[in-house]
């Protein structure tokens, strides 16, 4: 039973995988493609890459990603999984099936601007996905790990610049407006994604200091279902000890805990810091 479980588990992984990288695939193909920008990604390298390449776009991104996976290997041992592996060799292989299917496409908007536009809110859907479920599509991620290891650049920094080489790579072949559109495209691309990943997944930490402590205390427990932490706090000012409650809610939650506030004790004072990643972490 544990096996088909566990079976059940990974089918159902490889079919959300393989829906996101059909969504980036598309995104690349029926966009990126025709507005010949060169967006922060292995495919808009392969775009400008076709041009001096006898090859389909869908064959230059499977070499470009099976190249960079065996530096990755080599360079950053395992770090990069089976998932990453997967949708690595899963994407040009859509690529190839659209080529097929629709071969010679042209714009969907007959636009440059409005191409760019939808490829980076449809792209970004499928790339909040994988990243979602701890995996990526290869390519610049690969790029971005092995510049962090090698010149102790955080993976952010790493992945914009890696993206800006990528973008300012669209000045081999066309023109300014096209190498202009790819480095903005790649600036809000980046900005569309942490929207669509940690503002998904944002929580807030609120500390709050009031008169009716245990009040509070039942809500957030109660009502809220939520759990809290209680500190003792020094005032600078008088040096008078006062509970400090800090507890961390979602959006809802958030807006329901400062609603009683408000309602309770409008002169309590109150801290919100916006959370993207908690943890626990069992004691060994």
């Amino acid at each position: 039973m544990k096996k088909q479980l566990n079976y059940a588990d990974i089918i159902k992984e490889a079919l959300i995988l393989t829906g996101a990288v059909a969504i980036i695939a598309a995104a690349v193909y029926f966009f990126l493609v025709p507005s010949h920008t060169s967006v922060s990604s292995i495919s808009g390298l392969g775009i400008v890459l076709s041009n001096f390449v006898p090859l389909p776009l869908s064959a230059i991104t499977m070499i470009l990603n099976v190249v960079l996976l065996i530096i990755g290997f080599i360079t950053c041992g395992r770090e990069f999984g089976v998932k990453t592996v997967y949708t690595s060799i899963v994407l040009p292989l859509f690529l190839g099936l659209f080529e097929k299917l629709f071969p010679d496409f042209g714009s969907m908007t007959n636009s440059q601007e409005l191409d760019v536009l939808c490829y980076i809110l449809v792209v970004s859907v499928g790339l909040s996905i994988l990243f979602n479920r701890n995996a990526s599509s290869g390519g610049l991620d690969i790029v971005a790990k092995i510049m962090n290891k090698y010149l102790h650049m955080e993976l952010g920094k790493a992945m914009s610049l890696s993206g800006m080489c990528v973008a300012l790579s669209a000045a081999l072949v066309y023109d300014k407006k096209t190498v202009v559109l790819s480095i903005l495209g790649t600036y809000f691309n980046g900005i569309v994604l942490d929207h669509f990943i940690f503002d998904h997944n944002i929580k807030r930490r609120v500390c709050v200091i009031t008169q009716k402590e245990e009040e509070l205390r039942k809500f957030i427990i109660e009502d809220l279902h939520s759990g809290a932490t209680i500190y003792e706090a020094t005032g600078a000012y008088n040096m008078k000890k006062r509970n400090e409650i800090i507890t961390i809610v979602d959006k809802t939650e958030y807006q329901k805990l400062m609603a009683y506030i408000n309602h309770e004790d409008p002169k309590a004072f109150v801290t919100v810091y916006n959370v993207s990643d908690m943890r626990y972490q069992p004691k060994l």
